[in-house]
């Protein structure tokens, strides 16, 4: 990989397990680059287990920024995200190193890349009535007053729906025509890299992780983290796999069960990223083959990216 006189941002993405955070660690060593944590989970303070957060030994190879800035009684959001992406990309650039903006919340990739667009800030009182309305009757509000958004908007995920529906009735304008124009400061055409690999090389890849993350104390960390308030904090709440143990420390199933439901939640989330990707970032696609070392991947990542 030859050296690049000017640093510019290298944007890496894909579904959960694709290999993305390995990938970017040999990008970064060999590109003179610092990672940029790309998710809306590691944000949190405590959520290390059941969102694969980098360990000391990923973070003692390459700096990483973005993991571990909010407490789990702090809300964040994507405005917080762009807000401190800016200054850590800044950062980056100064000491003309490359920023590799890396992981799988697609949202937050659209709000640096796209902007945040003009919507109106949460109504408390408002979204407090939302949440408590049932979610096929939020959808069908949505489907009549914006069906752009309710044709791609993910309908299992409460959170989104609730705040779509709030955009339309704040603002009387659907959230779909509320999105900003592309960035120029992005510095015009931009490529986001996404891994894609075979459904049963990634599904084998998931419950292989899934079952790490159990054997490596998962319900343990979920019974601290309710003592720290995590079923107070409704993003983090929704992370899979601390929702489904939550639910079983409640009492509502095994723990074998629970393994079983957290295996296949994972992989309607990657398939819910893949679809997400594809219609909302300008993917340039790799193939991974399940015996390809992240070295060659990062290798083939790299000959684009210094290409014009």
């Amino acid at each position: 990989m030859r050296e690049r006189a000017a640093p510019r941002a290298l944007y890496l993405t894909g579904p959960t397990g694709s290999g993305k955070s390995a990938v970017a660690l040999v990008l970064a060593e060999r590109l003179g680059g610092e990672i940029l944590s790309v998710d809306s989970m590691q944000v949190y303070r405590g959520l290390d287990l059941g969102t694969a957060k980098p360990g000391p030994a990923e973070r003692a190879r390459v700096p990483h920024h973005l993991l571990d800035v909010a407490d789990l009684d702090q809300p964040f959001t994507a405005a917080d995200f762009v807000r401190l992406a800016r200054t850590a990309a800044e950062t980056i650039l100064g000491r003309g190193r490359v920023p590799i903006f890396c992981g799988g919340t697609g949202l937050y990739f659209k709000a640096w890349l796209a902007g945040l667009g003009d919507a109106p800030a949460p109504d408390p009182a408002l979204r407090a009535a939302l949440e408590a309305t049932p979610l096929p009757a939020l959808l069908e509000e949505l489907r009549a007053g914006d069906p752009e958004t309710y044709a791609r908007i993910d309908r299992a995920n409460p959170r989104r729906v609730v705040r779509a529906v709030e955009v339309l009735r704040l603002s009387g304008r659907p959230w779909s025509a509320q999105r900003a124009v592309w960035r120029a400061e992005t510095g015009g055409a931009v490529r986001v890299f996404g891994l894609r690999r075979a459904p049963a090389d990634l599904r084998a890849r998931l419950d292989a992780r899934v079952e790490a993350m159990f054997a490596a104390g998962l319900v343990e960390e979920t019974r601290r983290l309710l003592e720290r308030g995590l079923a107070g904090n409704r993003t983090a709440l929704q992370a899979i796999g601390y929702r489904q143990v939550v639910e079983h420390l409640r009492g509502e199933r095994g723990l074998a069960e629970t393994l079983a439901l957290v295996k296949h939640k994972t992989w309607q989330f990657a398939r819910r990223q893949m679809t997400w990707c594809r219609h909302q970032l300008p993917m340039h696609w790799l193939d991974v083959p399940p015996d390809e070392p992240p070295e060659v991947t990062a290798e083939r990542i790299a000959a684009v990216w210094h290409s014009p």
